[in-house]
């Protein structure tokens, strides 16, 4: 699903490349701390090669592994605040509160 260079997020392919906002946002909710610890840890050293990687491509001409390593990269900002925050996926004292994303960024 990714460019050879980044084969080794490849583990995490399946849960973390997901196209829109809200199906982070509910796999943020859905997934174990632990997990998103462990993918956070595994994409946040070589994320700006990941970007520079990315910034190759014109967004509407993008190949689907770059789109997918996109995906990883949103899904890495959904996480950022979980695990340097908050140590959980809820955002803290907000109850069943949450917003909906009306124009989606990307290719």
């Amino acid at each position: 699903m990714l460019p050879a260079e980044f084969s080794y997020l490849e583990p995490f392919a399946s849960t973390w490349c997901l196209a829109t906002e809200s199906e982070r946002f509910a796999q943020r909710l859905a997934v174990p701390m632990d997990e998103i610890q462990a993918f956070y840890d595994a994409i946040t050293p070589r994320y700006e090669e990941a970007m520079a990687y990315c910034d190759k491509f014109a967004l509407e001409d993008m190949p689907e592994d770059a789109v997918n390593l996109m995906h990883l990269l949103y899904s890495m900002i959904m996480v950022s605040f979980p695990v340097e925050c908050w140590g959980q996926g809820r955002v803290p004292d907000t109850g069943a509160a949450y917003l909906d994303l009306l124009v989606e960024p990307g290719p």
